[in-house]
């Protein structure tokens, strides 16, 4: 039988819906479920929609994944809780709707010639949400806290590229010896170690927000929960129901203010993709985190409106812990479970919504970086399979003996569809029996970080600046999410050559050196890049495609529904219809 066949019998063992693609208890009719149809917004000659054309309630409701841990910019991960984070708080720069960088608290900077100074000028109405002004000391203080090892910041190399970091990071210098300093209250200056073509672009990240000290001062770990929170975004916290909903209502101290629209926004943090998409369905949501990943023609047919599919940079693959057995020291038997990997089966049958196969950890697309050409990806699948076998026995595993993996991933039906698949080609090429863990989000980064528990594991990595070192910065030996215990010095001599570099040729190269030993050292097992894909209500304006898939909410408002409109919602959603 052939491996295709194998993967589709155990989908369909695992389906739970109808054969054409329809969820449980949907329409028959192709037409029962239909969206509101806003009013043609009219603007007035500063470009904001008349009041006239706007919906009564300016809530806006929107999954969001998984529970974040925390909303202190400086210890939060993953996507959902960035999500909530640039609402809630902002950097030197910001993103526009059309994911530009443009100037965030900082109105404008300089940037001297040899490019190792920047100096930021804050916006003079920058200000917390309590009212303080925001100074160029609440950015000192904030970058030292992130740099200092006592924090614990997960990406707190973000900072790398800031002089002194490096040896504050290793525990030579005391963080007070960044460079970083308040030439005035409104005045932050930058030294870098080295040109940074990527830095503007970095300040939009959570980690380089700033955080204000007096209410850390005064409460400690608990300066991030509501009635604590001071933030200087468009928004601020009002309420946190663990598991339920993360509620945020208008800064009325923003620098932009009387530019928000939107008087509240909801964020519920669904980990079921099938929950979430019948909340929209059912009106009670504008925006989805995701959509389950077998209803992509369901929605095509009958929600062509809301469905939005978009190139996202990002690339979703599986790691492999490789502090201890059985991949510890065993580059044969990593490679031999990458190429038993059929992954056009996986992107059309399973996640099927333009996911595209790769065998790279960056993706393309960018402007100044070709990913290493991958001489497998030529390869068809038959001889990947073969050699998969050949090196298979070459690391000591057979019918004599077999081998038995862990593949742990986080809960999400979608990544438990993948994980099914994975084990299903592993079973059929190479006699692989694999127990499949699923674990909640928290739970499984702590697991993953640990490394005693994991052998392989779910990953992912969405780029934080359009760069390529964004990927590769993942695998240093010191950085806080190199969760396979990745320890190559050749590695990461080179990462910090490209960190040094100013000629963007020589970068390009000792990039794509880089990712070239990454892969042939078989860290990761790449399986494709990411699309995003969502539902979003037409009654909900400011949302624009960008390949960074950051959507800041103080761009959006919400559009009346036409009197005639047939459809679910209503300009204002309950909370019982949500919590139900």
């Amino acid at each position: 039988m052939k491996v295709g066949a194998v993967v589709f019998a155990a989908l369909l063992l695992m389906a739970c819906g109808d054969p054409d693609g329809l969820p449980n208890g949907s329409p028959d009719r192709p037409d029962a479920t239909r969206l509101p149809e806003p009013v043609a917004a009219e603007f007035d000659a500063q470009g904001r929609p008349l009041p006239e054309v706007l919906a009564e309630s300016q809530v806006v409701h929107r999954g969001n994944g998984e529970e974040p841990e925390t909303l202190d910019p400086h210890l939060g991960e993953g996507v959902p809780t960035a999500n909530v984070l640039r609402d809630l708080f902002e950097g030197l720069t910001t993103t526009s709707a059309d994911g530009r960088i443009i100037p965030g608290s900082a109105l404008h900077w300089d940037i001297s010639r040899d490019g190792l100074t920047y100096t930021f000028y804050l916006d003079p109405a920058a200000a917390w949400s309590n009212g303080d002004p925001l100074t160029a000391d609440d950015f000192v203080w904030s970058w030292r806290r992130v740099v200092d090892p006592e924090t614990g910041a997960s990406y707190g190399r973000m900072l790398a590229p800031v002089k002194n970091a490096e040896s504050i990071f290793a525990g030579a210098l005391p963080p007070e010896q960044l460079g970083v300093s308040a030439l005035n209250d409104r005045t932050f200056q930058v030294q870098l170690e080295h040109p940074t073509p990527y830095f503007l672009g970095l300040l939009t990240h959570p980690t380089t927000f700033p955080v204000h000290l007096a209410s850390f001062e005064r409460h400690g770990t608990a300066h991030a929960r509501p009635g604590n929170l001071i933030s200087n975004g468009a928004f601020a916290l009002d309420d946190w129901q663990v598991r339920s909903r993360i509620e945020l209502v208008p800064n009325p101290h923003y620098r932009l203010a009387g530019e928000v629209i939107v008087e509240r926004v909801v964020f519920y943090p669904f980990e079921d993709e099938n929950t979430e998409f019948n909340r929209f369905r059912a009106g009670d949501l504008h925006w989805t985190y995701r959509v389950p990943s077998n209803q992509f023609r369901w929605l095509r047919n009958n929600l062509p409106d809301a469905l939005m599919v978009n190139p996202w940079f990002g690339s979703y693959f599986f790691a492999y812990n490789l502090t201890r057995e059985p991949f510890k020291g065993n580059l044969e038997l990593r490679q031999a479970l990458s190429l038993a990997i059929d992954r056009a089966i996986i992107t059309e049958r399973v996640s099927q919504f333009g996911e595209i196969p790769t065998f790279n950890l960056v993706p393309p697309g960018l402007p100044d970086y070709e990913p290493p050409e991958q001489d497998i990806a030529d390869w068809t699948q038959d001889e990947r399979e073969t050699e998969a076998r050949r090196l298979f026995a070459a690391a000591g595993f057979g019918e004599n003996n077999p081998l038995t993996v862990e593949l742990r991933y986080n809960t999400s039906e979608n990544h438990r569809k993948i994980a099914v698949s994975v084990a299903a080609m592993w079973k059929q090429v190479l006699g692989v029996r694999t127990r499949l863990v699923n674990e909640e989000f928290r739970v499984f980064l702590q697991n993953r970080a640990q490394r005693r528990v994991t052998e392989v594991f779910r990953a992912g990595w969405i780029g934080d600046y359009q760069d390529a070192f964004t990927f590769l910065e993942l695998f240093h030996s010191g950085h806080g999410r190199n969760d396979s215990g990745y320890a190559n010095p050749r590695f990461d001599r080179l990462l910090d050559q490209i960190a040094s570099e100013r000629i963007p040729s020589r970068r390009r190269n000792l990039m794509a050196e880089a990712e070239r030993l990454l892969l042939a050292d078989q860290v990761i097992l790449p399986v494709f890049v990411y699309v995003t894909k969502r539902l979003i209500d037409p009654r909900l304006q400011g949302w624009e495609e960008n390949i960074m898939d950051q959507h800041l909410t103080r761009y959006m408002y919400l559009l009346k529904a036409r009197e005639d409109s047939v459809g679910f919602g209503a300009d204002s959603v309950s909370e019982e219809a949500i919590l139900d």
